[in-house]
């Protein structure tokens, strides 16, 4: 009983100290030692352009500027509801958006 009561109470504990507020957004990057990654997809004309950019930096400064860009097939259109500057919603036919996953090790 001692056990099950232990573990509820390390439940309640755990859930009680999640957070709405996510800890790893960062304003602005550490400049004395630290690599800062920017990803982009642009839509043109039946295809996507992936541009990846690194940032080292080094002692305050940028070390090192790393561009990479990659062709991607277009994964097409589809209907999206948007806001347009006076409040109104509208449905316009717009390029769908990959999903962006990153791993850090």
């Amino acid at each position: 009983m001692l056990k099950y009561l232990s573990i509820i109470i390390l439940a309640a504990i755990s859930l009680s100290s999640c957070s709405e507020e996510n800890e790893d957004l960062v304003k602005e990057p550490n400049k004395d030692g630290a690599i800062e990654t920017v990803i982009n997809v642009a839509h043109e004309n039946g295809f996507d352009i992936l541009k990846t950019t690194h940032k080292v930096w080094m002692k305050g400064a940028i070390d090192k500027e790393i561009v990479t860009s990659d062709t991607l097939k277009s994964l097409g259109t589809e209907a999206k509801d948007v806001e347009d500057e006076n409040g109104d919603e509208k449905n316009v036919i717009a390029p769908k958006d990959y999903e962006l996953y990153i791993t850090v090790k």
